[in-house]
């Protein structure tokens, strides 16, 4: 098989030679999520020279138009070969995957974006009508973490509807007892939460609003947040080999907010996670001196990526940020560069990679479908590496879509 590509305008084209059955799908199907991930959107696929279409070649076509689909872009066949042609339309797919053209609409925005760059990344922002003000409910208190001064009396069920969101350390359980085990981060956005048990599984869970079912966590400390979005920021780099750091990322939202702390959820293409999880719960450790923190006992209960984690995968953040000193929050921030400020608490979902739609984004239910469709790989709390020898490694993307909105209350 031969693979060739060109730009026409707003659409790749690309022209396979050859066959296309069971032993070839694989290396095509490799090539177009290559160019999908560098971001083809609207692809037209030349099978003039294709002298062979199996039925497995057949669901490869038909899979890149439902992904492409999916995601506001589009994929056609152009220039069938008689076979090709004769073959789709026996299957009674060329009314779908023929065209002479490939026809996208094109986005639509209630307020037109502004558009701007800096040397890391082009950005668009884009205005939202907002009804409600971000507010923000502290849970628990993260200072008991040293000690592993958790016990019944510090566990709170908490329910995260659509609408709401947050971040903290907790567990899918009954009660405390149920839960003490496994605490570990957990993230919640628009009715679909996660988290990473610490009980030694190193598998995290998930749960997905659905009818009457709604995400409830275990909440040993945390945030939550309820309210609507004021801004969202699209961002793309030139590619994987240039990323932006969460650090320049939070910068840029919090000048767009055009305030000192806000909440923000994020959806990226990641080209690396760094960060920590714990290892062991601490709810099961209750008044031991200095741990998780004391060196050397750290190590066993903490695991922190000496590299980035999960490079290539479609993230889920949400998280806070601050660029100066916020009191009520001052248990929860950390450094997100290798400078004092911004100042943040971020914790990631990594899954299976995903292309992102172009344009306007259903934030819930493209969240949704990441449950439901993709496979969640990890959950981390996302920590700048300072150390000088570790080469002071961030979390970096590549593209993606963030919500963000001054917290006006904090309590």
């Amino acid at each position: 098989m031969e693979i060739l590509t060109q730009q026409l305008e707003d659409a790749l084209e690309v022209k396979v030679k050859g066959r296309l059955d069971n032993y070839w799908t694989e290396h095509l199907r490799g090539n177009v999520e290559e160019m999908i991930r560098g971001g083809a959107h609207v692809i037209r696929m030349n099978l003039s020279e294709m002298t062979y279409l199996s039925s497995a070649g057949v669901g490869l076509l038909a899979i890149f138009h439902r992904k492409l689909k999916s995601i506001g872009g589009s994929f056609v066949v152009t220039n069938p070969s008689k076979h090709v042609k004769m073959v789709l339309d026996l299957c009674h797919l060329s009314p779908i995957l023929l065209s002479e053209s490939a026809p996208v609409a094109p986005p639509v925005h209630t307020k037109e974006p502004r558009k701007f760059s800096s040397p890391a990344a082009a950005f668009e922002v884009t205005e939202c009508d907002s009804e409600k003000p971000l507010t923000c409910e502290r849970i628990g208190d993260p200072r008991a973490l040293i000690g592993c001064r958790f016990g019944p009396e510090d566990s709170r069920l908490i329910a995260f509807p659509p609408a709401t969101f947050g971040l903290g350390l907790g567990a899918f359980g009954n009660d405390f007892e149920d839960a003490k085990t496994r605490f570990g981060e957990f993230l919640a956005v628009d009715g679909s939460a996660a988290y990473l048990p610490a009980d030694g599984t190193n598998v995290p869970d998930f749960m997905v609003a659905n009818g009457d079912l709604v995400p409830e966590m275990n909440v040993l400390y945390g945030l939550q947040f309820r309210g609507g979005f004021t801004h969202q920021m699209r961002f793309e780099t030139n590619g994987a080999d240039t990323p932006i750091s969460l650090a320049e990322l939070v910068r840029t939202a919090l000048e767009i907010a055009g305030a000192q702390v806000i909440g923000m959820v994020m959806i990226a293409e990641s080209a690396g996670l760094v960060g920590a999880a714990l290892r062991r719960s601490p709810a099961t450790a209750k008044g031991a001196h200095g741990v998780p923190f004391k060196y050397p006992e750290v190590r066993s209960w903490i695991s922190f990526t000496s590299e980035r984690l999960y490079p290539r995968s479609l993230a889920l953040l949400s998280g806070v940020a601050a660029s100066a000193e916020c009191t009520p929050l001052a248990p929860m921030l950390r450094p997100i560069g290798t400078d004092p400020w911004p100042a943040g608490h971020f914790h990631a979902a990594a899954f299976s990679f995903r292309p992102l739609k172009k344009g306007s984004m259903d934030r819930k239910a493209t969240i949704t479908t990441l449950f439901e469709t993709e496979t969640l790989q990890g959950v981390l709390h996302l920590l700048s590496d300072r150390r000088e020898a570790a080469g002071r490694q961030q979390s970096e993307f590549v593209r993606g879509a963030c919500w963000i909105s001054a917290a006006t209350e904090i309590r």
